[in-house]
């Protein structure tokens, strides 16, 4: 793409949605920081996209900071990102591990595990689950909700299924507030409506649970398969956030998003942007950019993981933290795992926004059960 188009690039979301691709770091981060120009909220552009369109689930207009422009944008954004600050990192630590450890007892007997359907996911699932204040059977909606709307099969059945849940958990935190982001939520001088809340927290499940989600696992991918991670995170003389900052760069969990919608027709780079269509940011395309990527990624952050301008992802602290700790919780507790099946035959996931494989299987030594923390 780089090669025959430059910085920006002209693909289909699905088949008749045309788009414009933006693999150039530089062009990205102008975009980004530009949101007078380049708007989130599609909904001029999804006047004419089919109901049954497969990425129309995901760019649709929502009451949310990440489909909006202007002052509605800062009204959700200023709401999540007070509910987000009130998250107790240092208690965030204690929550992970004991998740952590009631999901590796499970099966530290077996020699075997999937790290996704019986590591990962449920441990994000969890973790959300208690930032948010949520009961354990209504997340389970939740969840399955967002995968029908990531994967884009039966997308609109996940959004009504994500409606009737979050309605639930809203009508619970009005009933019975808590120390969570939803009480926070409900309680911010922005005063969202019920619906306005559904959304906010539809939005902070899906980002929460499935790009947290991938970056355990494309990290764990990393330490399992590279000679420099294989020895060296397990044996000290690395640690997990030189893995995760090199995720974040070459591998980065969500491999492209950041839509946005030119108010009018736009020149970049000699490329007229037209007006009210897509820009996606590719941020694995941004990050790997030979313009700014020179392969030093310890302690670097000026990777696109997690967007940037008035629209990055206010939970990156919360993020990186559950993700390091997962990573280090499995791995001090089977410090020899292995990839159990060749790395050629891991599947990754469709989707055109995403960076998820289908399953991560390992073996180790089989192990007795930790001590309940």
């Amino acid at each position: 793409m780089r090669d025959r188009y430059g910085s920006l690039v002209p693909v289909e979301l699905a088949p008749g949605v045309p788009a414009t691709l933006v693999i150039g770091y530089y062009q990205a981060l102008r975009i980004l920081n530009d949101p007078d120009r380049f708007p989130a909220d599609p909904r001029i552009w999804e006047k004419d996209i089919p109901h049954d369109c497969p990425v129309l689930p995901i760019l649709q207009w929502r009451p949310t900071a990440v489909h909006s422009a202007g002052a509605e944008h800062a009204r959700f954004r200023q709401a999540n990102s007070a509910s987000l600050a009130g998250v107790d990192l240092y208690a965030m630590h204690s929550t992970v591990a004991r998740i952590a450890v009631s999901l590796i007892n499970t099966f530290c007997e077996a020699g075997s595990v999937d790290l996704i359907s019986q590591y990962a996911f449920p441990l994000t699932f969890a973790v959300v689950n208690d930032i948010l204040g949520c009961s354990a059977q209504i997340g389970q909606r939740v969840t399955a909700a967002m995968a029908a709307i990531f994967e884009g099969i039966e997308a609109q059945q996940g959004i009504q299924m994500f409606t009737e849940a979050l309605s639930e958990l809203v009508a619970l935190k009005r009933a019975h507030p808590g120390d969570d982001a939803t009480t926070r939520l409900l309680n911010h001088p922005a005063e969202l409506d019920d619906m306005e809340m559904v959304h906010q927290l539809a939005n902070l499940y899906g980002g929460g649970i499935e790009p947290t989600l991938n970056l355990i696992i494309n990290t764990l991918l990393l330490i399992l398969t590279d000679d420099r991670f294989a020895g060296g995170v397990i044996g000290g003389s690395l640690q997990t956030r030189d893995a995760l900052d090199e995720v974040l760069f070459t591998d980065p969990p969500l491999a492209n998003h950041c839509p946005s919608y030119p108010r009018q027709p736009t020149l970049i780079d000699d490329v007229w942007l037209p007006a009210h269509q897509p820009v996606i940011i590719s941020m694995t395309g941004c990050n790997n950019d030979p313009g700014v990527n020179i392969g030093e990624y310890t302690d670097n952050r000026s990777h696109l993981a997690w967007g940037a301008g008035p629209h990055a992802c206010p939970a990156r602290d919360v993020a990186y933290l559950v993700a390091q700790d997962a990573i280090d919780q499995l791995l001090d507790a089977l410090p020899d795992i292995q990839l159990a099946v060749p790395t050629d035959r891991l599947t990754w996931r469709p989707g055109p926004f995403h960076r998820s494989l289908a399953s991560l299987p390992v073996t180790f030594p089989k192990s007795s059960p930790l001590d309940a923390i």
